[in-house]
């Protein structure tokens, strides 16, 4: 089996079937990676992005290549000694006419063999939110129509492009009053009072799309209700969505797997300990998980660790300086003061949640603590339930059939303890959270525990991610997935400690810095982070540009567009795409995804408008003024920018050479998504899943532009070592992780740390937070080698040999603005 030492993420789907993944291996062999980790491969619905829309588990898609496809590029990675690590998706199905078992579901109702396997209210009809208007609208407009299909010979309702299928009872009725024929069924479909009764003779009911937050009968992925839950706690279910997945894994063409979205299971623990058993101890296993400030996995989850979100986290408290983000805060709460406390914002932004976007999760859950509690009235239900949620402080718990764990029972006690105070009725608060820990019995009890479970991650990661993130622009860089920007950055000791940790708890999660979910490209975010060495330089410049471009604002009837908060977002976002020579871009492209972004960006904060309810004034004025920041009669202000940015630019660089090191040598396993062996300046998906040009670049080739040394010298880096962790894997996987103490002028702009295993070591140097050009900068800064670890050392990218003794900091970053040392051979 091949020792896992890195990983490589490909986003198949449009240009990267499996042939051409086949023929990416030699460049992939040879950029040192041990494992691609795929995107999921399994058929999905026509045209599907992304892979997560699965339409069929047990089918590799045709679109692809198919299982044949799929076979030839396993066995070309086994030719090159390379592994295949795939990326499921347990939590979901897609609500497509495409998904065979929720066609069936549609046809039989709660009688079909699938009826289990999705999480349906079966209590009531399921609902389906395909109209683009209210039922009566779209029925008075004659779009509902009745359809004969020859090929399976049944009737079908026809709803533009959607064919659902009726009902054995309704289609055998229909048949033998009016028969099959095109005009009677037309005829047929004229008369609104016999289709209504139709219609209600059906297991399902069609509903308007706007209706589904508040009725729909199904568990959705977050908001997405074309994407139905799974209920593969039920082992039947686990059974038939993992066939293929056991197989391919007991074959040995498959030797990880990345579960998607872990918190969305009723029973992840069950699940994880199934999936355990089915594919063995040697399966390398991590799941997608957002961990919370000082939280960390449940300690019985059978897997390697997470995707490595909180190592994201952990480089913006490294290279945010926790002195100029106190100066950026200050100016930003003069720009925008209410957005500004992220506390408030975040208490808002989830009782927009509960009470509009999940509305009806949220009346599902009262409904269940009133049959619970008959006591209790609804209002005391209601503000309850909303406080908890509302104060919860992680993602989710995790107790199912059990009794709650002493670490959920923390987290618990912690949302109680916030939200009392808001409650006027703390008995219904303490009822409530005596439900979630598992003191009282009964059916009904263990399914509010999994619905709140199942609730409480998707309020959290919407109110955070999807909205607060796009509210609070303080900085930008620090709104990524994982990330926790009203938490201080910390000081390098800090640093060390989660090392520390992730060796003892994560040696084997992966360590990431871009994914296909992240809100920027991991070269963006180093860039902006570097806004805070020279913040009132920043500050100064947003203000003049805003006054520079006031004539491309608009007024409308509901305020100024874009407004203060807008306007601060958006230098941020620009500053992190900016090109290196902004003469020689292409400014429509640049404009595009700048636009782009800008729209996705305003309908996510859901302040003016929002996805539901757009605001087609405002969006347009708003990317109005975007497209004429870059527009060629604005070069007063480009040039402006293009000058005042050029230092952030070079210190964005730098801390890209620097975090990449980090992730190459520190506990973890290092992931490449792709191209990002590269620059990675993207923006927010779809942007992030542009095609990549992975032709290598001649890396000895004289560079004159920032960007051009800096793309060399990354890939360099890469493919150093990660040939090296190739050769020592043990050093990597098992090393110590020890912190190396520094000393002199310009010390605490030093993060030094050592890889310990045996007789082997590796030493990893990194500046942060360093401004100075002088070539002096470094003299007095010395990195303190312990007594046990001095020996002559190599410089892996330049192959120079220092002898044994402490690193004078000068002479480590003569050749390269980063050092990594290794055993004298």
């Amino acid at each position: 089996m091949t020792v896992l030492t890195s990983t490589y993420r490909l986003q198949f789907r449009g240009e990267v079937t499996f042939k051409r993944a086949t023929e990416l291996v030699p460049y992939l062999k040879d950029l040192g990676i041990s494992h691609v980790y795929a995107s999921p491969i399994f058929a999905a619905t026509r045209g599907s992005t992304h892979g997560y829309d699965v339409t069929d588990p047990n089918e590799i898609d045709p679109v692809l290549g198919g299982r044949a496809g799929f076979d030839a590029f396993c066995a070309s990675l086994q030719d090159a000694g390379l592994g295949l690590i795939l990326d499921i998706v347990p939590n979901h199905m897609a609500a497509s006419l495409e998904n065979i078992w929720w066609r069936d579901v549609l046809r039989h109702g709660s009688n079909s063999v699938y009826a289990g396997h999705f999480d349906i209210d079966w209590r009531r009809k399921l609902t389906l939110p395909l109209l683009g208007k209210p039922f009566e609208e779209a029925l008075a407009a004659g779009e509902l129509r009745l359809h004969y299909e020859p090929a399976d010979d049944r009737i079908y309702l026809a709803y533009f492009s959607n064919l659902l299928p009726l009902s054995d009872e309704s289609t055998k009725n229909l048949a033998a009053q009016i028969g099959k024929d095109k005009e009677r069924l037309s005829a047929f479909s004229t008369n609104a009072a016999a289709m209504k009764k139709l219609l209600g003779a059906q297991h399902w009911r069609l509903c308007y799309w706007k209706e589904a937050a508040q009725n729909l009968s199904y568990r959705r992925f977050f908001e997405v209700a074309t994407l139905v839950g799974m209920r593969v706690e039920d082992e039947k279910v686990f059974n038939d969505t993992h066939r293929l997945i056991v197989e391919l894994v007991r074959a040995g063409q498959v030797q990880g797997l990345r579960i998607d979205h872990i918190d969305g299971l009723a029973d992840p623990k069950t699940y994880l300990e199934r999936l355990r058993q089915a594919v063995g101890v040697h399966t390398f296993i991590v799941v997608e998980k957002i961990l919370a400030h000082g939280e960390t996995l449940p300690a019985d989850w059978p897997v390697s660790g997470t995707t490595g979100y909180e190592f994201i986290a952990a480089m913006a408290d490294l290279f945010v300086s926790e002195n100029g983000l106190r100066k950026l805060d200050r100016a930003y709460r003069a720009v925008n003061g209410e957005d500004a406390d992220f506390a408030a914002g975040l208490r808002k932004a989830k009782l927009l949640m509960i009470e509009r976007n999940f509305a009806g999760e949220t009346s599902r859950l009262q409904m269940l603590a009133r049959l619970i509690f008959p006591d209790f009235n609804e209002m005391e239900i209601s503000c309850a339930l909303r406080e908890l949620l509302t104060a919860f402080p992680v993602y989710r718990t995790y107790g199912y059939r059990e009794a709650a764990s002493m670490r959920d029972e923390t987290f618990i006690d912690s949302a109680i303890d916030q939200a009392r105070v808001r409650v006027p009725a703390p008995d219904a608060l303490e009822a409530l959270g005596r439900l979630l820990k598992g003191d009282i019995p009964g059916a009904e009890a263990r399914e509010f525990r999994a619905r709140f479970q199942q609730l409480s991650g998707p309020v959290m990661a919407k109110s955070v991610e999807d909205t607060l993130f796009y509210r609070h622009n303080r900085l930008i860089a620090m709104n990524e997935v994982g990330g926790q920007p009203d938490v201080s950055p910390k000081p390098v000791a800090a640093f060390h400690r989660f090392m520390e940790d992730r060796f003892r708890w994560q040696r084997l999660g992966l360590s990431t810095t871009s994914t296909h979910d992240t809100k920027r490209g991991e070269d963006a975010r180093a860039r902006l982070y570097s806004l805070t060495q020279d913040p009132d330089v920043w500050s100064t410049a947003v203000g003049r540009w805003c006054n520079m471009n006031s004539s491309f604002r608009s007024n409308l009837a509901d305020g100024a567009a874009p407004e203060p908060n807008v306007e601060w977002m958006l230098y941020q976002a620009l500053a992190g795409i900016w090109p290196e020579h902004i003469e020689k871009t292409n400014l429509d492209a640049l404009k595009d995804r700048f636009r782009a972004y800008i729209l996705k960006a305003m309908r996510e904060a859901k302040l003016r408008t929002d996805w539901a309810e757009e605001n087609p004034a405002y969006e347009h004025a708003v990317q109005a003024y975007a497209a004429a920041l870059l527009s060629v009669e604005n070069d007063k202000f480009m040039n402006d920018f293009d000058h005042t940015l050029r230092p952030f630019v070079e210190f964005g660089y730098r801390n890209t050479l620097s975090q990449l090191l980090i992730k190459l040598t520190a506990p973890g396993i290092p992931d490449i998504y792709q191209g990002t062996e590269g620059l990675d300046f993207s923006l927010v998906d779809p942007d992030n899943r542009r095609p990549v040009d992975h032709l290598w670049a001649d890396t000895q080739t004289p560079a004159d532009t920032h960007a051009s040394k800096a793309t060399s010298l990354k890939r360099k880096i890469v493919r150093e070592v990660l040939h090296y962790r190739r050769r020592h894997p043990s050093l990597f996987l098992e090393g110590k992780y020890v912190p190396l103490k520094t000393r002199g002028k310009q010390a605490d702009n030093l993060v030094a740390f050592a890889r310990v295993h045996e007789l082997d070591i590796a030493v990893t140097i990194i500046p942060r937070l360093i401004d100075s050009r002088s070539s002096d900068a470094w003299n007095e800064a010395i990195v303190i080698m312990p007594q046990g670890l001095r020996r002559p050392l190599r410089q892996l990218l330049t192959d120079r040999t220092l002898p044994a003794g402490d690193l004078s900091a000068a002479e480590l970053f003569a050749d390269h603005p980063i050092s990594v040392l290794v055993e004298h051979s």
